[in-house]
C-alpha cells in the first residue's frame, strides 16, 4: 500500500539507527522497509548532511540515496551541486558527473567531469579546475587532470595542473599540494622572480618542509644570472623549553668574485630548569660585500656588526646573574672604515635587589675581559650598590632620595697598551633626589571629556670630581642629551667614565588623558638642566659653556584618530640656535590609506628628509612610494615606488627601489609579485619590500569589507 504524505517524514528502521533521517518533499510516497522517493523541493538531513534535489530516492535498508535534478549535497560545509548524485549515509561513498563544488574553509570553487565521494573526508574529481575568485569572475584558475581533496589533512593533491591567469597558462607542473586553509604543510612555494644591479635577473624557487608541528624548513635555491646558485636554507623549532632559528646559506664559486660565498646564523634560547636559561645569537658572513651582494632588504645590507653572542643566565626572583661571552665580526666599507668593537671573552654580571622596611637596596656588578686586536686590553672590576629611601610617596607627588658607591677595578694587559698603569682603581659616591608632583583638572576638547595633567618634577645629582683621564675606554660612549638622560645620573652609557655633577634639572610635563577609557592622547615636555659647576669628566666637547644646558622640548601622542605625532627639539639658549631636532608626522585615516614624514636633524652630522606613503588611487589601484634623502651629504639614500592593483581573489603589485648599501655604491631592485589569494604568491616578494619600507603599510586583499579604503568608486 502507498503512502502519500505532504509533510516531513522520519525514517526509522526495524534495527537501531544510531542516527535518524529526515525527508521533506512536496509530495513523500513509500512502503514500510522499502525504499521512499520524495518529489519536489526533495530535502533529505541527517545530523552533519543535507542532500536535495528535484527527486530523492531513499532505501532505508542499505541507506543509499539517489537524487536527479539540481542536486545539492552539503556536508561539514562542503557544497556539491550537480545534475544528478549517488550516495551512500552511511559510508558517505558517492559519486556524481558535471558536479560544481565549493569548499567551505576557503570559499574556493571549481568544477569537474567526474566527482567520486571516497568517504566524509575525502574527495577525487577528474578534469577540475580550482580558484578562489567569486561566481563569474574566473580570473585566474587552476585546471587539474585529477584533484584530491582530503579534508582530513585540509590538503588538496593536484596532478598534471596547471594554472591560468587572465586566460594564459603561466605556470605547470605534473604534481602540485596546497593547504585548504591556512595550516602548514610541506610543499613547492610561489617562486620569486627579479633583478638586481648586483646579481641581474634572478629566479628563487622555494621549498617549505613541515617537519612536524614544531620543526619546519625552508630550502630556497636563489638562481643569479650573474653570479650563479645561493642555496639559501632556514631550519625553524619551538619547544616548551627552548626554541630558535637556524640559516646556512652558501653560493659555491661566485661568478664575480671567484670566491665561495655563505652566511651562518643560530639564534636559540633555552630554559634549563631550576632558574638557569641559555642564549646563542652567533652570526657570520664569509666576506665584508655579502650582505650588500645579497641581501633583498635595506635592514639586512645595513649592517655592520654581526654579533657572535652566548650566555648562561641564572635568576631567583631578587638577584640574578649572567655570564656571556661577546664578540663581533665587524664588515667593513673601504670608503668609511669603522672602528672594531671589543670583545667579552667572558663577561660575568651580578644584580640584585631587594626592599627592607621602606628602603628599597639594588647592587649591580660585572667582571669582564675586554680583549682586541689592536687597543689596550684588560679586566674591570665594577660594583655598584645603592639605597634609595622614599620619603614621600603619596598619589599627588612624590620625594626619593638616593645614595650609592660606584667603585671599579682595573687589570691592564701590556698587549697595545700606549703608557696607562697596570692597575687603576676609581672610587665615585653618588648621591640623587627625585621629586615630582601631579596636579588635575577636567577639560573639554571637540566635545569629549578629558583629563588634563600638570607635573612639574626636580632631579637634583651630585657627583664629586675624579680625573679619570688614565683609565681606558672599553665600552662607554656619552648618550646624547635628552629626556632620558636628564633624569640620569651619569651622562655616560659604560662603566668607564663616571661624569661629575652638581646640578638640578627642572621639568614640566602635561598629558591629555582621555576621560572614559584612559587613553593618553597627547603628551607634552619641557626641560632644562641647572650646573652649579662645569662638568670636568666629558668624552665628547659640551655643546654650551656656561652652566645652563640646551632646552629640550618634546611633544608625542595621537591627538586625533587618524593623526600620530612625536617630535623632539634641543635648543641651545648661549648660542641662540637648534641643536637636535627630529619630528615625525604620520595620517592614517584607515587601513591602507598612510601618509608618513619625518626630518631628523643635529647640528654639523645629520640632516635627512623621510617621506612614504601607501594611497588608493582609485577603487583598484594604490600608490606606494618612500623617499629618504640625506641633506647633509646631498645623497639619496633610499628611493622606492610602486603601484598594487587588487581584485576581488588577486593582487598583482609592481615595486622598483634603490638604496645604498656603502658610502659610495647602491644596489637598484625591480620587484613584480602576483598573489593569487588562497593559493600562492609568483614573483619578487615585493611584500616585504614594502612592509620595511613604508611604516603602517597594509596588505589590502586581506582586509575585510569595512576595512578596505572607503569613498573610491
Amino acid at each position: 500500500m502507498a503512502l502519500r504524505l505532504d509533510r516531513t517524514f522520519k525514517v526509522l528502521p526495524e534495527s537501531q539507527e544510531p542516527m535518524p533521517v529526515f525527508v521533506r518533499a512536496d509530495e513523500l510516497e513509500g512502503k514500510p522497509d522499502d525504499r521512499m522517493d520524495a518529489k519536489g523541493h526533495a530535502e533529505l538531513r541527517q545530523q552533519g548532511m543535507a542532500v536535495w534535489g528535484d527527486f530523492l530516492r531513499y532505501d532505508p535498508a542499505t541507506r543509499d540515496v539517489a537524487g536527479q535534478g539540481h542536486v545539492r549535497i552539503e556536508q561539514n560545509g562542503n557544497v556539491l551541486l550537480g545534475p544528478e548524485a549517488k550516495l551512500n549515509l552511511d559510508t558517505s561513498i558517492g559519486d556524481m558527473p558535471t558536479p560544481s563544488y565549493t569548499l567551505g574553509e576557503n570559499q574556493a570553487r571549481g568544477e569537474a567531469d567526474t566527482l567520486h565521494l571516497e568517504d566524509k573526508q575525502h574527495y577525487t574529481m577528474r578534469n577540475a579546475t580550482y580558484t578562489t575568485c567569486p561566481v563569474g569572475n574566473d580570473d585566474w584558475k587552476m585546471h587539474m587532470g585529477e584533484l584530491r581533496i582530503d579534508r582530513e589533512r585540509q590538503i588538496g593533491e593536484a596532478s598534471n595542473a596547471y594554472i591560468e591567469f587572465k586566460g594564459t597558462p603561466i605556470l605547470y607542473t605534473p604534481w602540485m599540494d596546497f593547504p585548504l586553509n591556512d595550516q602548514r604543510k610541506s610543499g613547492f612555494l610561489g617562486p620569486t622572480f627579479g633583478s638586481t644591479s648586483k646579481g641581474g635577473s634572478e629566479i628563487t624557487i622555494p621549498y617549505y618542509w613541515n617537519i612536524a608541528p614544531d620543526m619546519d624548513a625552508t630550502i630556497s635555491p636563489r638562481a643569479m644570472f650573474k653570479r650563479g646558485v645561493l642555496l639559501q636554507n632556514e631550519f625553524r623549532y619551538l619547544e616548551s623549553g627552548y626554541k630558535g632559528k637556524l640559516n646556512l646559506d652558501y653560493l659555491p664559486n661566485d661568478s664575480l668574485t671567484r670566491t665561495n660565498r655563505s652566511r651562518f646564523s643560530l639564534l636559540h634560547q633555552q630554559s634549563l630548569g631550576a632558574g638557569f636559561a641559555g642564549s646563542i645569537n652567533y652570526s657570520r658572513v664569509s666576506d665584508n660585500d655579502y650582505l650588500r651582494d645579497f641581501s633583498t632588504a635595506i635592514t639586512g645590507s645595513s649592517q655592520v656588526n654581526l654579533i657572535q653572542d652566548g650566555s648562561i643566565s641564572y635568576g631567583a626572583g631578587w638577584w640574578s646573574s649572567a655570564l656571556r661571552f661577546q664578540r663581533f665580526q665587524t664588515l667593513q666599507d673601504p670608503a668609511a672604515p669603522i672602528g672594531v668593537p671589543y670583545r667579552r671573552l667572558p663577561q660575568l654580571t651580578l644584580t640584585a635587589m631587594q626592599d627592607i622596611g621602606n628602603a628599597n637596596l639594588d647592587l649591580k656588578s660585572e667582571y669582564v675581559d675586554f680583549r682586541h686586536p689592536t687597543a689596550v686590553n684588560g679586566q674591570r672590576i665594577v660594583f655598584y650598590p645603592s639605597a634609595a629611601y622614599p620619603l614621600l610617596n603619596e598619589p599627588g607627588y612624590f620625594v626619593t632620595p638616593k645614595i650609592g658607591m660606584h667603585s671599579t677595578h682595573y687589570a691592564l694587559g701590556v698587549n697595545n697598551n700606549a703608557g696607562l698603569p697596570a692597575t687603576a682603581s676609581r672610587n665615585v659616591p653618588i648621591f640623587s633626589l627625585d621629586s615630582g608632583m601631579v596636579f588635575e583638572r577636567d577639560t573639554e576638547w571637540s566635545g569629549d571629556g578629558y583629563i588634563q595633567t600638570l607635573e612639574p618634577r626636580a632631579y637634583y645629582v651630585y657627583v664629586p670630581y675624579r680625573n679619570q683621564a688614565n683609565l681606558p675606554v672599553f665600552d662607554t660612549v656619552q648618550v646624547p642629551f635628552n629626556f632620558a638622560q636628564i633624569f640620569s645620573e651619569n651622562r655616560f652609557f659604560g662603566s668607564d667614565r663616571v661624569g661629575d655633577a652638581n646640578q638640578v634639572t627642572a621639568a614640566m610635563i602635561s598629558r591629555l588623558i582621555q576621560g572614559d577609557d584612559g587613553f593618553e592622547r597627547i603628551r607634552f615636555a619641557l626641560g632644562q638642566r641647572f650646573s652649579f659647576l662645569s662638568p670636568q669628566v666629558n668624552l665628547v666637547a659640551p655643546t654650551t659653556t656656561n652652566n645652563k644646558s640646551d632646552v629640550l622640548l618634546a611633544i608625542t601622542g595621537r591627538p586625533t584618530k587618524e593623526w600620530t605625532v612625536d617630535a623632539s627639539y634641543q635648543y641651545n639658549p648661549s648660542k641662540t640656535r637648534s641643536e637636535v631636532m627630529n619630528a615625525s608626522l604620520r595620517y592614517q585615516p584607515e587601513p591602507g590609506k598612510v601618509l608618513n614624514a619625518s626630518y631628523r636633524y643635529t647640528r654639523n652630522t645629520l640632516r635627512q628628509v623621510d617621506l612614504s606613503t601607501q594611497w588608493p588611487l582609485t577603487a583598484r589601484w594604490d600608490a606606494v612610494g618612500r623617499w629618504n634623502f640625506s641633506l647633509q651629504d646631498g645623497r639619496l639614500l633610499e628611493a622606492l615606488g610602486g603601484v598594487e592593483y587588487n581584485q576581488d581573489c588577486w593582487t598583482l603589485r609592481f615595486v622598483a627601489q634603490r638604496y645604498a648599501t656603502t658610502v659610495q655604491q647602491s644596489v637598484t631592485g625591480f620587484f613584480i609579485q602576483l598573489e593569487m589569494n588562497g593559493l600562492m604568491r609568483v614573483g619578487s616578494d615585493a611584500l616585504a619590500v614594502l612592509r620595511t619600507s613604508v611604516p603602517g603599510y597594509a596588505k589590502t586583499n586581506e582586509m575585510s569589507a569595512d576595512q578596505a579604503p572607503q569613498g573610491l568608486q
